[in-house]
C-alpha cells in the first residue's frame, strides 16, 4: 500500500527529528516512494523542506530508486 504525500511528510518529520542509521534506511525508503509515485521534484522538497542534507546527508538532485535493492 503506498502512502499519500502527506502521511510520508509526517514519518519523514519524525525521522528527521530522531536521526541515526536506523532513521537514515528509513528516510532513504520513503524517499524512494515519493520519486517513484510523484518525481524527484517532490523529493528535492522535501529534501528541503526537513533539510535532510544537514541531518542525512540526502542532497536534492540525488535518485534513491537507484539505491533500492
Amino acid at each position: 500500500m503506498a502512502l499519500s504525500l502527506d502521511k510520508i511528510r509526517e514519518a519523514l518529520s519524525m525521522q528527521a527529528d530522531i536521526g541515526g542509521g536506523y532513521n537514515r534506511n528509513a528516510a532513504r525508503e520513503m524517499l524512494a516512494q515519493v520519486e517513484c509515485g510523484f518525481g524527484q521534484q517532490a523529493v528535492d522538497d522535501l529534501i528541503r523542506e526537513f533539510d535532510l542534507e544537514s541531518t542525512f546527508d540526502f542532497k536534492p538532485g540525488n535518485s534513491f530508486l537507484s539505491e533500492r535493492g
